[in-house]
């Protein structure tokens, strides 16, 4: 049997905290803001790349307090996915799916574009609606409870914050997180709650059936229409006095406008012994809505009370929201595609350029060897540099096999495991990172292409290694390759200043630019880490260029500053592609 919920007052619950999403949720939902919490875990309102369109997102850690094991967690959401879309009433929130990711759980359903019955009674005069808005309520509430309890189905937490009101007034009851499932011996124990809204049966664990809901609503009516909750208590124990005690006072001497018919409903459906309540939802949301007022005319005030209270200057219909959107939201495949694309095109060049040393000049050799690794590349990006990095050792290898070379060939297989294991088989765009500046014999490339994608450790390392082998293909490639006098002339090459002069800036520009990239994780920031990592790279040429040292700290030719500039220009245009990085502040 599953466990109980600790009930607790409503403010305290689910205070989970969410990180960072990275990514796509369920490789399709893209994070635009948190709505709240939920039975069992937070609401998230996301994009639906594949649609098109906005949906709310119940994400439930699956590991908590009070459950021995995530499977006990996935049953609990997984009956709640299922109560759900059992439910297809206008008044009850749609579930479109339930998913299992890692540690976290999922349940997708309809985005409410509108606000809930707290955010709404916050925001009208006197927190309060009318005698016609209340009647509203109870029956569009009281009909999504009399299809669900027809189901088979109670709610059991019925309260303000689970009633959405959408732009157009219509009413949705959402969140059957706490609900139960009627079996052949009828309802079960409840299993938790929200203090204040709760009957005494549902706090003490006892048999509940449909009046936990009627009474439930009925302190709803009772809130919606005098701006206090009579049994709001900061425990469970409290409010089960209060209950047992009765209100202080009647409904009609607290709203002298709600008398008779609905003032005698309302307190028979608060009453402490389920026997005295009335015995349907229906019938109880019946005699309300009658009694206060004229349910249509009340519709009317509430859709247009909400156009006023949304500011409804702009039509926030899903076509105004897809424009808004970053465009990376609205063609999710864009970004893979540019990503795909240039990884594949530099690792062509790069094998074309390297593997006529050990496959011949010969025919069509080297052309069909660079199309085959772009082929590859194309399908998995990470490729591309295993790719690129062996072709390079067997053009080092195949023409020479002096010790000076074996060691070559051992550093840098060493520093290009390391790196491949930590960084280059999880990021797409760190094989470009690592093989564009050796195709393009520019070393300067590799700070913000790594800056762009990468966290800031990993940057700086991917481009202190891509600015090593640029300086090493630069060299032997002079020289062909695996040739005794170009392994000689690298030795050399390597112990000058100026190579570990290089590697210093490129290194500390690509650090700067990921810090800032990652740190607020806008777009805007994303262009201001460009512009620092090409403010150092300046900062060097121009130091280099004044600083008199017999050519040991030589400055990049100025060609190559510019093509880096002009690499930083397109990356900023990317990052208006890409939006904004997954982080924990709203879209």
């Amino acid at each position: 049997m599953d466990q109980p919920v600790s009930i607790e007052p409503d403010s305290q619950r689910h205070s989970d905290q969410r990180p960072a999403e990275q990514g796509l949720i369920l490789n399709r939902y893209r994070y635009m803001s948190s709505c709240g919490t939920g039975g069992f875990g937070t609401v998230l309102v996301c994009w639906d790349t594949r649609l098109q369109r906005r949906v709310a997102i119940k994400r439930m850690l699956l590991v908590q307090p009070g459950y021995a094991t995530s499977e006990q967690i996935i049953d609990e959401a997984l009956s709640e996915a299922r109560t759900s879309s059992m439910l297809a009433n206008p008044n009850i929130v749609t579930m479109y799916d339930f998913e299992v990711d890692r540690s976290w759980a999922y349940l997708v359903m309809e985005y409410v574009d509108g606000l809930t019955l707290t955010e709404f009674l916050a925001r009208v005069e006197g927190g309060t609606l009318t005698n016609d808005e209340c009647a509203y309520l109870v029956q569009s509430v009281g009909s999504a409870l009399a299809y669900a309890h027809e189901n088979g189905v109670l709610h059991l937490d019925i309260k303000p914050s689970n009633i959405m009101f959408e732009r157009d007034g219509t009413i949705k009851l959402c969140d059957f997180g706490m609900a139960t499932l009627a079996s052949a011996a009828g309802y079960g124990g409840a299993r938790g709650g929200t203090v204040g809204y709760m009957p005494p049966e549902q706090i003490t664990g006892d048999l509940v059936d449909e009046r936990c809901d009627v009474f439930a609503l009925a302190v709803v009516c009772w809130q919606a229409l005098t701006g206090e909750n009579p049994f709001a208590a900061p425990t469970a124990e409290e409010s089960l006095r209060r209950i047992e005690r009765g209100p202080r006072r009647e409904i009609s001497q607290v709203d002298p406008d709600v008398t008779g018919m609905a003032s005698e409903a309302i307190m028979q459906a608060i009453s402490p012994n389920p026997a005295l309540r009335p015995p349907s939802v229906e019938a109880f949301s019946n005699e309300v809505a009658f009694a206060l007022g004229d349910p249509d005319a009340g519709g009317q005030s509430i859709k247009s009370l909400m156009l006023q209270s949304t500011d409804d200057s702009v039509e926030e219909t899903e076509g105004y929201i897809r424009e808004q959107l970053p465009i990376a939201y609205r063609y999710p495949w864009l970004a893979d595609v540019i990503v795909r694309f240039a990884t594949a095109l530099t690792t062509g060049w790069s094998c074309f350029a390297t593997s006529g040393a050990w496959a011949g000049t010969a025919g069509n050799a080297p052309i069909a060897i660079a199309c085959g690794a772009a082929v590859l590349t194309a399908i998995w990006s990470p490729v591309g540099s295993l790719l690129a990095f062996a072709s390079l050792m067997a053009a080092m290898l195949m023409s020479t096999s002096s010790a000076a070379a074996t060691f070559w060939t051992i550093s840098l297989v060493t520093a290009f495991g390391i790196w491949w294991v930590m960084v280059g088989r999880t990021d797409r765009l760190s094989a470009c990172s690592l093989v564009l500046p050796s195709c393009a014999s520019n070393a300067l490339l590799a700070a913000p292409l790594a800056g762009f994608s990468l966290t800031p450790a990993r940057a700086g390392a991917t481009a202190v290694l891509s600015a090593y082998i640029s300086s090493i293909v630069s060299t032997v490639s002079t020289h062909g390759f695996g040739a005794d006098a170009a392994i000689a002339s690298l030795t050399l090459g390597q112990l000058n200043p100026r190579n570990a002069a290089a590697y210093v800036v490129v290194g500390l520009a690509a650090l700067l630019c990921a810090t800032i990239t990652t740190h607020w994780g806008s777009v805007r920031s994303s262009a201001l880490g460009q512009l620092a990592c090409m403010a150092v790279i300046l900062f060097a040429q121009i130091f280099f260029m004044r600083v008199e040292n017999g050519d040991i700290w030589a400055a990049a030719s100025w060609i190559h500053v510019a093509v880096a500039v002009l690499l930083s220009v397109l990356l900023c245009i990317m990052a208006v592609i890409r939006g904004p990085l997954p982080t924990a502040e709203e879209v």
